[in-house]
């Protein structure tokens, strides 16, 4: 039986914890039915934590916020993506100059973005973790600029989508899952969902 008939079988009303469309529109693009509900969390992490842990504690922190929201029926979807470079975090660019900064560190380099998965009910709580390795070609300052000149990235960690212009004509191999850049590892979701509704 396909996941989102057994969804409706067992009544489970899913509800996504994110106000990004690249999520919404994976979630669509499954043929699930969903609702969105977004609480205001300040992503901030312990300084102990690297690469994937940032991703988890991330998506049970914004789970975590949104759980007294919840109803019996009701499974939370939380996710966070975090771009691993050089040992650190390349988060949500603040501006322009920023952006620019982690294009050019990205540029010729081989990085990693980790994407995590939470789902929460009123009853418990399980995440999960994917991981992909992505190479960027050596990007010219004249792309870079043309990028940023087109393309919203202030709501992209890393300050790229893979979807967009730069992911099109500069990555040149990825060792994962496409859709966990994009910001939702799609694949854990199925299989997540599937195990819950059996378990």
């Amino acid at each position: 039986m396909l996941i989102n008939q057994q969804l409706a079988l067992n009544s489970i009303e899913l509800v996504l914890g994110s106000a990004s469309p690249r999520r919404s529109a994976l979630l669509s693009d499954m043929g699930l039915s969903f609702s969105r509900r977004v609480s205001q969390v300040e992503e901030q992490y312990p300084s102990t934590l690297n690469g994937g842990e940032i991703a988890l504690y991330l998506a049970r922190l914004k789970a975590d916020a949104l759980r007294s929201t919840l109803t019996p029926n009701e499974l939370l979807i939380t996710s966070d993506t975090v771009v691993w470079c050089a040992n650190r975090s390349l988060e949500k660019p603040s501006s322009r100059a920023v952006a620019e900064s982690m294009l050019k560190q990205l540029s010729g380099c081989t990085h990693t973005v980790y994407t995590s998965l939470c789902l929460t009910s009123t009853a418990r709580q399980e995440a999960q973790l994917a991981e992909t390795q992505v190479t960027f070609k050596t990007l010219s300052t004249q792309e870079i600029d043309h990028y940023l000149n087109g393309e919203a990235v202030y709501d992209k960690a890393g300050a790229y989508g893979i979807q967009d212009w730069i992911g099109l004509v500069g990555i040149s191999e990825i060792k994962g899952s496409y859709f966990t850049v994009m910001g939702l590892p799609t694949h854990l979701l199925y299989q997540a969902l599937s195990d819950w509704m059996n378990s």
